[in-house]
């Protein structure tokens, strides 16, 4: 069965958002299409449901007990920065090779899809010596791109695009995920980002769209 990693142009562009619909409609077709989150930092646990965790939780239909959030995202931080950074706020790191061990074995236990969210954007500091990047790579899935349409969101997702590339990470697919007042139509960054995305076959898909998520169940 398919996994795939979910990552961004950077924080804050609806990783999570994009993460749980794509689960959720995967779930109404009658997958039992699955999610992890296991490096998150700005938790707040007074407000587990809020959370990142939470939210796909709810996408699989489970409560965000405190024992079902620790078996999705076992590396929480409470301080809203780059995971390497919340970490030493709290005298912690991130084990790289812990941190594959779990994604693997969340491998072994998916009789369906299985959903990777990465933390901040694809190029974020894990610890000293390895990024989001070098995760997804390390773990040989393809990567689904969140980007925004906000001015500057498409040199940040070709960027992100050629980082990720530099690695040999396939791109599945770029999400533009609109959100607020774009300067221009999601169409117009759409189109953009397609013709200077070389001879990848990257399917770019707006957010909202009816069938956006399609890509998901290939």
């Amino acid at each position: 069965m398919s996994n795939f990693f979910i990552t961004a142009t950077g924080t804050e562009i609806g990783k999570t958002h994009v993460t749980a619909d794509i689960v959720r409609h995967l779930r109404a077709a009658g997958s039992m299409a699955r999610a992890i989150k296991p490096v998150a930092s700005g938790y707040d646990p007074t407000r587990p449901q809020a959370s990142d965790a939470g939210v796909l939780l709810a996408a699989m239909g489970e409560p965000a007990s405190d024992p079902a959030i620790a078996r999705i995202c076992p590396w929480r931080f409470a301080a809203p920065l780059s995971p390497h950074m919340a970490a030493a706020r709290e005298g912690r790191r991130i084990n790289f090779d812990q941190l594959l061990h779990f994604c693997r074995d969340n491998f072994g236990q998916a009789s369906a899809p299985l959903f990777i969210e990465g933390v901040g954007g694809a190029m974020v500091p894990l610890d000293n010596n390895y990024t989001v990047r070098d995760w997804i790579a390390e773990l040989s899935l393809p990567a689904i791109v969140v980007a925004g349409a906000y001015l500057g969101a498409i040199s940040h997702t070709l960027c992100t695009i050629e980082a990720l590339r530099a690695r040999g990470v396939t791109i599945l697919a770029v999400v533009v995920n609109e959100r607020g007042l774009s300067p221009v139509p999601a169409s117009e960054t759409i189109a953009t980002i397609e013709r200077h995305c070389g001879d990848a076959r990257i399917h770019v898909a707006e957010y909202g769209a009816t069938n956006w998520w399609s890509f998901a169940g290939r």
